[in-house]
């Protein structure tokens, strides 16, 4: 990607040389910094090898996060924009 076609703050890309996906942070001299879905350490990309995710890939990315968490005991709860579970209501059963 060419510092035009560069992806802005907060778009869901694939880095082509790490093989991960991430959320654009910002962009730190020639580089650009992506965070995994899910939250976690900064990385920097090449911008020339990256290209945006498409719905069904970003959908995809995003469900493989959640069931990462799941089996790490995480759960739902902690991705960013999953739904809000009132956890009284679980204790109380």
């Amino acid at each position: 990607m060419t510092d035009d076609s560069a992806p802005h703050v907060g778009t869901a890309v694939h880095d082509d040389g790490s093989g991960r996906v991430g959320l654009v942070m910002g962009h730190e001299g020639p580089y650009l910094q992506l965070r995994p879905l899910g939250g976690g350490r900064e990385w920097d990309a090449d911008p020339d090898r990256l290209r945006p995710l498409g719905p069904a890939e970003l959908l995809s990315a995003r469900v493989a996060e959640a069931n990462a968490r799941s089996r790490t005991g995480l759960g739902l709860t902690d991705i960013r924009g999953a739904p809000r579970t009132d956890r009284s209501e679980d204790d109380a059963r």
